[in-house]
């Protein structure tokens, strides 16, 4: 049955951008689903991120628009050529591999009209590709949210819907890795936009074979929820270091007057660093404020 919303009653344009590498399997099942559930002038991008199996094929036969790579980019690259090329009004970002059910999106679409500028599928705990995948998601999510004074119900889905204009603002911080949905999720609470998710199970992908690497990409998220934070609001960082800085300052210099009646050159050392980290922050913090100043000038919204 067609998926039928406020949002698709008042012909706003949908684009639907799906990043695929080696997906043949997965689109061959998603595509056909997707032509089933979304209106007839929905738009389907097909990001074909340098594949080498038939995934171009599938595109072919089922007549949908193809952005391709000639060579492997990235998922996060993959998203940005998506955004760049499709020309509805709301973005519709979704998985290949077969996590992302086309019947979900009346979900996400119904929580969207209520004013909402990007609603994210939030993954049920079962859902998450292993223990470990879940207790780090779990981690990132409970750090991130404290960055940006927000919840933060899942940092790391790939299926949400999101305002375009509003979107194409943070296409240049965008990775082209895997933790694009961690960037541009920080962006949108830092940027006092309108986020909400909504639960959803995920099912086992249909195939091939998932391109994350736990280690090297949970450094890289980690990283980039440093960056996005101290780019936004750089206290939440280096306030707390100049904190440690001085405690330990503070805690070394009464242990070393108590058993040897003395100031030493660590405790100095300690007390010149909480100060500076702390000048530091509250310069970029300055800058900070310099480099948004102009986000404004320009409403998404064309109001």
């Amino acid at each position: 049955m067609e998926i039928k919303t406020t949002v698709t009653e008042k012909n706003v344009g949908l684009s639907v951008i799906i990043p695929a590498r080696n997906e043949a399997e997965g689109l061959s099942a998603l595509l056909p689903a997707l032509l089933k559930y979304l209106p007839k002038n929905t738009e389907i991008v097909v990001v074909n991120d340098g594949s080498n199996d038939n995934t171009a094929g599938v595109c072919e036969e089922h007549g949908v628009k193809i952005i391709a790579h000639p060579y492997p980019k990235g998922n996060g690259a993959a998203i940005k050529s998506g955004a760049r090329a499709a020309t509805g009004d709301v973005l519709i970002f979704m998985d290949a591999d077969g996590q992302h059910r086309p019947e979900d999106i009346e979900k996400l679409l119904k929580k969207f009209e209520s004013g909402y500028d990007m609603v994210v599928g939030a993954r049920s705990y079962s859902s998450q590709a292993g223990m470990h995948r879940a207790v780090a998601n779990d981690v990132f999510s409970r750090f991130a949210s404290w960055m940006v004074q927000q919840p933060i119900a899942d940092l790391t889905s790939g299926f949400r819907i999101v305002k375009a204009k509003k979107f194409r603002q943070f296409l240049y911080l965008l990775p082209n890795g895997f933790s694009y949905p961690t960037t541009i999720t920080m962006s949108f609470f830092r940027a006092g936009y309108n986020v909400a998710y909504v639960p959803f199970d995920a099912p086992r992908r249909t195939g091939g074979a998932s391109h994350i690497n736990p280690v090297r990409d949970g450094v890289r998220f980690l990283l980039i929820i440093i960056k996005v934070g101290t780019l936004y609001s750089p206290q939440k960082i280096f306030l707390p270091v100049s904190g440690a800085f001085f405690l330990v300052g503070v805690s070394y210099y009464l242990y070393t007057y108590l058993t040897m009646g003395r100031f030493t050159n660590m405790s100095a050392l300690m007390f010149i660093s909480a100060i500076l980290t702390f000048l530091i922050g509250i310069v970029s913090e300055q800058i900070s404020a310099l480099h948004h100043k102009d986000m404004d000038l320009n409403d998404p919204d064309g109001k």
